[in-house]
């Protein structure tokens, strides 16, 4: 039986992706993508080339049978999303869930993670940090959202776009506005960006802005006394 590969890639910088990445999209016989467009400029970066197949968010479970299929054919297949590791805010847990469910072998491939690029340079020594992803966009179940995060008073980290990010930074002020947020903006990107400061600091900054832009992702935690 064939296996199939979870494989990390860059969430920004190519340069990021692992040689072990590489080794194993060039040696799978087909390609599972989020997006083929988007992943095939990844490809062809490293000059792979192999068959590649749509897995995306609406089709995860039709895509999953097709690669079963693969698989027990005696072929290797790995799967990647647009950005970062599968799984995490991204498709892939269906397909997972599907493929280990028929008895076949998943192996992750690591790497490059926006959940865990945010944490390693905010420098808060908690052990527990809980990740929540993207919130709903309905104004109502962000705020019960945000509010439920809060009262757990662990640290939390959240993505978010460019269109609801101020909204996103409101809602955590209104509820506790002294709470620290650590704001990675376009990480690993050229216009990377790392703001921190309490909540209502990093909404005021946001406002202040003519506009906002790039991908974020959001830690929120509390400062240790000393």
């Amino acid at each position: 039986m064939g296996k199939l590969y979870i494989v990390a890639t860059p969430i920004g910088n190519l340069g990021d992706i692992t040689l072990r990445a590489l080794e194993i999209l060039k040696a799978v016989d087909t390609i599972a993508c989020e997006d083929t467009r988007h992943s095939g400029k990844l490809l062809k970066h490293f000059e792979i080339r192999k068959p590649l197949l749509s897995c995306r968010s609406q089709n995860e479970e039709a895509a999953a049978l097709k690669i079963i299929e693969i698989l027990k054919s005696g072929r290797d297949a790995a799967y990647i999303s647009d950005a970062g590791t599968p799984g995490l805010s991204d498709p892939g847990n269906k397909l997972v869930h599907t493929i280990r469910s028929e008895g076949l072998e998943v192996i992750p491939i690591p790497g490059v993670s926006a959940f865990a690029a945010i944490i390693s340079v905010a420098g808060t020594s908690g052990k527990s940090v809980a990740f929540d992803g993207f919130l709903s966009p309905k104004p109502g179940k962000r705020r019960k959202r945000v509010k439920e995060l809060l009262e757990r008073r662990e640290s939390f980290v959240l993505y978010e776009s460019p269109f609801r990010i101020i909204k996103l930074v409101r809602d955590i002020a209104d509820a506790e506005p002294n709470r620290i947020l650590l704001l990675g903006r376009e990480m690993t990107k050229i216009y990377e960006e790392f703001i921190e400061g309490t909540a209502l600091e990093i909404l005021e900054i946001l406002e202040a802005r003519e506009k906002v832009q790039g991908e974020f992702s959001l830690l929120v935690y509390e400062r240790k006394k000393s």
